[in-house]
């Protein structure tokens, strides 16, 4: 079976020239012109992957990728109309895993959709342990599950890699190229906003108070530590 793509974009010069590359590079393309689209569309196709703009008639693609991520773990590529580092991080704080400028060329494009679709493959890195505890939390490898004081707690694929790393290299600073070399891939070595964006979301799901956090600690400059918490 050819893997779904998801396409939803206003402009229909574009759409239909995303539309064609993807089609041609053995992808079925479902598409949609608005967020309420959108969310049909991916309710009826479950795609394997999204192609969503960030301006979006009826609900903005911003909404439309909180949506989708409360209820999906579907690899979102976000297209913005800027290159603008602050539209860029609005999407990846929505849950989108990777985002594109316009205009961008269908090389570009198709390479930011097979890297999210190859890091949706391979997001659990191998360990021995079977189940890390760290206070209160449990993360469970095997089952891909963080359980917080007995909660189940839902994390992205991208934030459960994140956090696996960290916790089998307790007390160690990780620095941010080898964390984003590891989770992102060699193209994205010097992306140090992802990093930044993918640990305050997985700050806000595990710390008790993100503001203050106690168990991911930043190194300033340098990378990030996870605290060997005692229960």
């Amino acid at each position: 079976m050819k893997p779904v793509a998801l396409v939803v974009e206003d402009d229909s010069n574009i759409l239909r020239f995303v539309r064609a590359n993807l089609r041609a590079s053995g992808y079925e393309v479902a598409s949609a012109k608005n967020g309420t689209e959108a969310l049909t569309q991916f309710e009826e196709t479950k795609p394997h992957v999204i192609i969503l703009d960030l301006m979006l008639p009826e609900i903005d693609g911003l909404e439309v990728c909180q949506r989708i991520r409360s209820v999906s773990d579907v690899p979102i590529v976000m297209i913005t109309a800027k290159d603008d580092i602050q539209d860029a991080v609005k999407g990846l704080n929505a849950g989108a895993d990777d985002y594109i400028t316009k205009p961008f060329a269908v090389e570009e494009l198709l390479a930011r959709i097979n890297a999210v679709m190859r890091r949706a493959k391979s997001n659990v890195i191998q360990t021995p342990a079977d189940k890390i505890r760290l206070g209160n939390m449990l993360i469970d490898l095997s089952q891909r599950q963080v359980i917080i004081n007995g909660e189940t707690t839902h994390l992205t694929p991208t934030e459960f890699k994140l956090l696996t790393i960290l916790a089998t290299n307790p007390e160690k600073v990780m620095p941010h190229e080898e964390l984003l070399l590891e989770i992102w891939g060699n193209e994205y070595k010097d992306c140090t906003h992802y990093l930044r964006v993918s640990i305050g979301r997985l700050r806000q799901k595990i710390e008790a108070d993100p503001s203050n956090p106690e168990i991911i600690v930043t190194c300033s400059g340098v990378g990030y530590m996870i605290r060997a918490v005692k229960n």
